[in-house]
């Protein structure tokens, strides 16, 4: 009975405690918020964070998009094959790389190298005091550390995933042309019959959704890392995984929302 109670009274500290890391982040993310519409305004910070985050992870994006495309095609061709059902296979690809496939592996991706880079760049800072030293020089961390990469995250997310959508349609024709026999026209002409516009914006909503949260995660993380190498190592981590889960989470309530 006891070891009942010592499993519960355990199970109670990690739910407070996770309650608890919760409200910090909410109170971080809405501090970052914030200082986002009031002055000063880094430009040439924010523009050089959406060189970073965007233009430097396009090959990334892009490998990942055009063969999840083929992927899909190969696969939806096998099963559906079954049921001489061959023609919706267009459809198929192009519904479900704009509606989930391109944000859910988009932002995955960015989450993984952004996202930690982020958080070890910022723990980094924390650990060798230059935090400490851009308040003593009268500089608000958030605005100068946390607001250009929050912005910068938002912005640029939404454009990798619509350059993901057009690679990864473009592989499931690819391959579906190429390899499995399709004629061009036909294929073309089921891709865009019945894509809708809610289709696109949905998966761009996502993806500035999503492109918030690698931000708030990775510098909350990083901002409020422990000292040492471990701390940068544990802030890591702890960015990517605390993001990926954010995203596929966010990612439920989104489609519920559009398609629910």
């Amino acid at each position: 009975m006891q070891l009942i109670f010592n499993f519960i009274a355990k199970l109670g500290r990690y739910t407070q405690e996770q309650i608890a890391k919760i409200g910090e982040i909410t109170v971080f993310a809405s501090r970052a918020v914030f200082h986002c519409f009031h002055s000063p305004f880094y430009l040439r910070l924010i523009f050089s964070q959406m060189l970073r985050i965007g233009y430097f992870s396009l090959p990334v994006v892009g490998l990942t998009a055009i063969f999840s495309g083929a992927v899909l095609a190969l696969q939806s061709y096998s099963g559906f094959s079954r049921f001489n059902a061959e023609s919706t296979i267009a459809t198929v690809v192009v519904l479900s790389i704009t509606r989930e496939l391109g944000p859910v592996l988009a932002g995955l991706m960015v989450a993984g190298r952004v996202g930690a880079s982020i958080a070890a760049e910022i723990a980094t800072m924390r650990v060798t005091e230059q935090i400490d030293a851009l308040r003593t020089l009268s500089t608000n961390p958030f605005k100068y550390l946390i607001v250009p990469r929050l912005i910068a995250s938002v912005l640029v997310l939404p454009i990798l995933v619509l350059i993901a959508d057009i690679i990864g349609v473009m592989g499931g024709y690819l391959v579906s042309v190429h390899s499995l026999g399709f004629s061009a026209g036909p294929y073309i002409a089921n891709t865009f019959k019945f894509l809708e516009f809610i289709d696109v914006v949905s998966g761009l909503v996502k993806a500035s959704c999503f492109g918030f949260l690698i931000a708030v995660m990775g510098c909350y993380f990083g901002y409020y890392s422990n000292r040492g190498a471990e701390g940068v190592g544990n802030a890591t981590t702890n960015a990517v995984v605390s993001s990926s889960i954010f995203i596929l989470l966010s990612n439920y309530l989104i489609t519920f929302i559009f398609f629910g």
